[in-house]
């Protein structure tokens, strides 16, 4: 059993939870929001806890469960407290306002901005961003197992967190190096711009990417 740290304390920060206790790790949740924290800690039961924003990381994992810019910010204002520490970054940098473009810079991904503000010391991976909350927290969809893909430039931190994601009952499935993260993400401006269109009323964000058989 590890300790697992997240950051965040709303939807996915509680999906992520849940799966990590299913993998019978224990987790920290540090969140802004002090009661959001409490409730989700309450929720969670034996194994978690939690704690304000600021406070000592415990975990060797760290998953940043929050927006693409305010994962920016949470890597810099933990700065060197993430050194050694496997970073999984789970934004989708969509425009919410038009679900029409990214809002990172051609050529790059919310990924890899994070990596350039985080400590050089850590170990930044993608990973989680193709997962809903909903389907997230239940480990599958339709009876099937979510796929849950990851990229990193760090072979042993890519291992870390697919041994985590297999123990708790999903699919790991490493895409390559960092960068690969900009198609991830760029398949997701497609998948949620989908879950908004009036045209396809059956979405309603509880789908899944899966790679079948």
């Amino acid at each position: 059993m590890q300790q697992i740290t997240i950051i965040g304390s709303g939807n996915m920060a509680r999906a992520l939870a849940v799966r990590v206790l299913q993998a019978r790790h224990s987790v920290q949740i540090l969140g802004r929001n002090g009661e959001k924290t409490r409730e989700l800690v309450e929720f969670l039961g034996a194994g978690a806890q939690g704690g304000i924003e600021g406070a000592p990381i415990e975990g060797g994992i760290v998953f940043l469960a929050v927006p693409y810019e305010e994962a920016k910010k949470a890597v810099v204002f933990y700065g060197e407290a993430l050194a050694s520490k496997v970073v999984v970054d789970i934004s989708n940098p969509v425009n919410l306002a038009t679900f029409d473009n990214l809002s990172t810079p051609a050529g790059t991904s919310a990924a890899e901005e994070i990596a350039l503000h985080a400590s050089p010391d850590a170990f930044v991976v993608k990973a989680f961003n193709t997962c809903f909350a909903g389907p997230l927290e239940a480990g599958s969809v339709s009876g099937k197992p979510l796929d849950v893909f990851i990229a990193g430039d760090a072979e042993q931190a890519k291992v870390k967190v697919s041994a985590v994601v297999a123990a708790s009952g999903m699919r790991p499935i490493d895409v390559g190096p960092l960068r690969r993260a900009r198609e991830l993400e760029a398949m997701m401006l497609l998948t949620m711009g989908l879950q908004v269109s009036p045209e396809h009323e059956n979405f309603n964000w509880d789908t899944s990417l899966n790679l079948l058989p």
